[in-house]
Parts: C-alpha cells; sequence; structure tokens
C-alpha cells in the first residue's frame, strides 16, 4: 500500500501501460494492463503520432480499458531526445524517460536482443516501478524546451574549442612530419608557413604549405565564431539578476560567464535537486569499490556522471585553489593532498566534487562557500 501511494497508481486502478522502442524508421509499441496480463504490440512509423494515438485506442480496446483510465508510458533517453515526451504529454499521456544504461541485462555472454523483445521488456518494468518497486531504472530529468535550447550556445562553444584544437594538433603532425620545430608564437605571425624549414632547411612542399593555409583559415573563423559565443555569454551574464543562480556565480572570485553558463545550462538548477546526492550523482566523480566476501579492491572512480560538468569543474577546482586560496575547500585540500604531484590530481577530483556541491547550494539557496569572497564591484 505504502509502495502504491508513492508511486501514485493503485493496485486496482486500470491502467494501460506503454512502453516505446525508438527506431529510425519504426517504433515498437508494448502494452499491457498490468502484472498477469501478457502484453500487445503494435508497430508504428517514427514519429507518427496519429499512429500513435490510434495504436493507444487499439490498446484500450484490446485490453478492456477505459476510455478515462490512465496512460502511463516510457522509452529510452536517444537521438530523439525530448520532443517525444512532450507530444506524449499533449496527448494525456503520463511519460517516464528512462536512462538506458541503468536498465538490467541478462549477464549470460549471449543473449537475443530485438527492438520486439526490448519493448516487451521495457512494458513489463514499468509496471514494477508504477507498483513502487524502487532502484528498476534510473529516470532522466526532463528540461523544459526552453533550457533545452540554451544549452546549444555552451555545447557549440564547447565543440568549437575541440575543433580548434584537433586542427592544431593537425597542424604540428604535418610539420613533425617534415623535421620542423615552430613556437605558438611564430604560429600566430601571418602566414608563418612559407617562412618555415624542414630539417634540411628547404621550405615545406607546396602541397603542404597549401594545406596548412586552408588549416590556418578554418582556424580563424573557428576564432571568430568563439569570441561571438563568450560575448553572447558574457553580456547574458551582465543582465542577470543579482538574486539569480547566473548573478550569483558570476559574481564569485574564479567563476566566469562561460564557466557558470555550463554549471546552469547543464542542470544545476533547473534539474531541482533534492539533496546533495543527487548533486553528486550528476557529476559523478564517485569512487567504485569491489567488495565480494574476503576481496575488497577500489577500482577507481565510476565512469557515469555528465563529462561536460565533469571537464569544468576540474578546470574550476584548479582555478579555485588560486583565486579562493583561503576558502575553507582550499584549506580542506591543501591539508589533506599536498603531499606531491599525484596526490594532488587525485584530490582535485575530490574538491571538484565539494566545489560543485557548495556551488548548488551558492546558485540556488545563496549559501556563499564558507571563506570565499565576492568579485568587488
Amino acid at each position: 500500500m505504502f509502495a502504491a501511494v508513492r508511486s501514485g497508481v493503485s493496485v486496482n486502478e486500470p491502467v494501460l501501460y506503454v512502453a516505446f522502442e525508438l527506431a529510425k524508421k519504426e517504433w515498437k509499441v508494448a502494452m499491457t494492463a498490468g502484472f498477469g496480463v501478457a502484453p500487445r504490440l503494435w508497430t508504428v512509423a517514427a514519429g507518427d503520432l496519429a499512429a500513435v494515438r490510434r495504436a493507444l485506442e487499439k490498446g484500450r480496446a484490446w485490453f478492456g480499458v477505459s476510455a478515462t483510465a490512465r496512460v502511463v508510458s516510457c522509452y529510452e533517453a536517444g537521438r530523439d531526445g525530448f520532443w517525444i515526451h512532450r507530444a506524449l504529454g499533449a496527448l494525456g499521456v503520463a511519460n517516464r524517460v528512462v536512462d538506458s544504461s541503468s536498465i538490467e541485462v541478462n549477464r549470460r555472454a549471449r543473449r537475443t536482443k530485438t527492438d520486439r523483445l526490448d519493448a516487451l521488456k521495457l512494458v513489463m518494468m514499468l509496471v514494477r516501478v508504477c507498483q513502487g518497486e524502487r532502484r528498476v531504472w534510473a529516470e532522466v530529468r526532463v528540461p523544459t524546451a526552453t533550457v533545452e535550447a540554451a544549452r546549444h550556445r555552451s555545447r557549440e562553444r564547447t565543440a568549437l574549442r575541440q575543433e580548434q584544437t584537433r586542427l592544431r594538433n593537425q597542424i604540428g603532425s604535418w610539420l613533425a612530419l617534415s623535421g620542423c620545430a615552430v613556437s605558438a608564437r611564430t604560429q600566430r605571425q601571418a602566414g608563418w608557413w612559407r617562412e618555415v624549414r624542414d630539417w634540411a632547411g628547404t621550405e615545406l612542399p607546396a602541397p603542404v604549405q597549401e594545406r596548412i593555409a586552408r588549416a590556418e583559415a578554418r582556424l580563424a573563423v573557428l576564432a571568430e565564431q568563439v569570441a561571438t559565443l563568450e560575448a553572447e555569454q558574457t553580456a547574458q551574464s551582465r543582465q542577470a539578476e543579482p538574486s539569480s543562480g547566473r548573478g550569483r556565480l558570476v559574481r564569485l572570485r574564479g567563476i566566469g560567464p562561460t564557466s557558470a553558463a555550463v554549471l546552469l545550462e547543464e542542470g544545476l538548477e533547473w534539474r531541482a535537486f533534492q539533496n546533495r546526492r543527487q548533486v553528486g550523482g550528476l557529476l559523478g566523480f564517485a569512487p567504485a569499490h569491489h567488495a565480494s566476501g574476503e576481496l575488497c579492491r577500489d577500482q577507481g572512480i565510476r565512469g557515469s556522471g555528465n563529462p561536460r560538468l565533469q571537464s569544468v569543474m576540474v578546470q574550476l577546482a584548479w582555478g579555485w585553489l588560486q583565486w579562493q586560496p583561503a576558502s575553507a575547500l582550499s584549506v580542506w585540500y591543501r591539508q589533506r593532498f599536498d603531499r606531491g604531484k599525484r596526490a594532488r590530481k587525485v584530490g582535485i577530483v575530490a574538491l571538484a566534487r565539494k566545489l560543485f556541491i557548495a556551488l548548488w547550494r551558492y546558485a540556488t539557496a545563496g549559501v556563499v562557500p564558507h571563506g570565499a569572497t565576492l568579485k568587488t564591484a
């Protein structure tokens, strides 16, 4: 009874359970009316909401569920994103988006897997979740359409920065093939590749020079686009209300507009965390212990977590030590990990996790990290 109340679905309440297995060309739609009821499968064209509506009507008729009964559905998060979740909500369906990596699987070496079997399995797992069973899977918090659109700016900047790094590394590889060593200062000069000499003191071959020239042209375009995005993020931070999450974060020394944008757009606020454990779960960086019988060992850090947040938080953690040396977090880090290069690298991950939780408290509740200083106006 307690589980039924928590899940919002009574055991005796008529409910139509629906699971979608999404593919590029077609969707598998599995339905059932609860435990002990064999599920039924329908196939619709991908993205055809009218066909989904007709399939739901057929499911109601097949299982004898009234037109006023609740419809609960789920699907695995993937390339289709969250528009399906919003579309199902418009049809009056209570949908859940499931983290595909959290779904339990058979551990045999070879197992049968098809879209049909996945859909049938997913719908029965949905019944278990709705009837109150916990830890069946992990669900994804769905952002609003506005928040989802806002994430494109910071993610595009990250992609552009990665493209810049890739091109610079390629140029370095082309120079290494000719036995050239060119400093970063020289590469900032216009047409620098024309003055470069190889190991024998001769100019680079014309095809190599032309390729470098085209790569430098792409780098110039990338630099212009990055500058535009950073200017937009800076303007957005200046216009933010002082009491908002963005306005608070950019007032902290060591936190810039770009870092604040990534933290907020990846979910520091809109995910509406209930406690620090949920915050740490988003970031990851948690230890993975392995203990069985007398065997007990540490497997390092788990691979789960948001990679964008992890990258930003490690950078912010190093910057925090520089810009907030008197804060409680910096003092804790120096006391515990200032014992060599390897210890500092291990400890920076722990500092990043603690700092992320502290920034969440500051952005959402205005609790300034102990000992931290704010920027002067």
